[in-house]
C-alpha cells in the first residue's frame, strides 16, 4: 500500500454509512433493486457486497457482467462520496476487465480512490464469496462538482 493509500485510510469519511444507506434509498433506488449492500465506507474506501440471487445470473450459472458494473460503479460511487462529502458526483469512465467467470454466490467489490480531485479516479477488485481471486479489475473516474 502506497503513503497516499495509507494516508487516505487514516482520515475519517466525509459520510457516514447510515447517512450513505438513506442517500442510496433515497437517490439511487437501483442498488436496492439489485440488493447492493455497501458494508462499510472509509475516506476514499468502500466495501459492498452483491448478493447470491438467481436473477443475476446468465447463462451457465455465472454472475451477468451487467450485475458487476453496477456493483463496481456504487462501490466506486461510495468511495468518492467518503472521501469529498460530494452526493452529486458522476461516473465520468468506467472500464471493466473480466479476469474470470463469476461465482454464483455473493461477490464483493473493494473500492479505493488513487486521486481524490474535482476529477477523482480509481479502482475496484471484484472477488467471490470465501476467495482473494480476483473476478474483475476495474478502473473508473468520476466528476466531483465543487463544494
Amino acid at each position: 500500500m502506497t503513503a497516499t493509500a495509507l494516508a487516505a485510510d487514516a482520515r475519517a469519511p466525509q459520510i457516514s454509512l447510515a447517512d450513505f444507506h438513506v442517500l442510496l434509498a433515497d437517490q439511487h433506488p437501483f442498488s436496492m433493486l439489485l440488493g447492493i449492500d455497501v458494508l462499510h465506507i472509509g475516506h476514499g474506501t468502500a466495501h459492498a457486497v452483491l448478493p447470491a440471487r438467481d436473477t443475476h445470473q446468465r447463462l451457465g450459472g455465472i454472475v451477468a457482467g451487467p450485475m458487476l458494473m453496477g456493483l463496481a460503479d456504487l462501490a466506486m460511487y461510495a468511495a468518492v462520496v467518503g472521501a469529498t462529502g460530494q452526493a452529486h458526483a458522476v461516473t465520468a469512465s468506467l472500464t471493466i476487465n473480466f479476469l474470470r467467470k463469476s461465482p454464483a454466490g455473493a461477490i464483493h467489490a473493494h473500492a479505493r480512490l488513487l486521486k481524490v480531485g474535482r476529477l477523482s479516479a480509481g479502482e475496484v477488485v471484484l472477488t467471490g464469496e470465501g476467495s482473494d481471486e480476483p473476478v474483475a479489475h476495474i478502473v473508473s473516474t468520476w466528476s466531483v462538482p465543487k463544494p
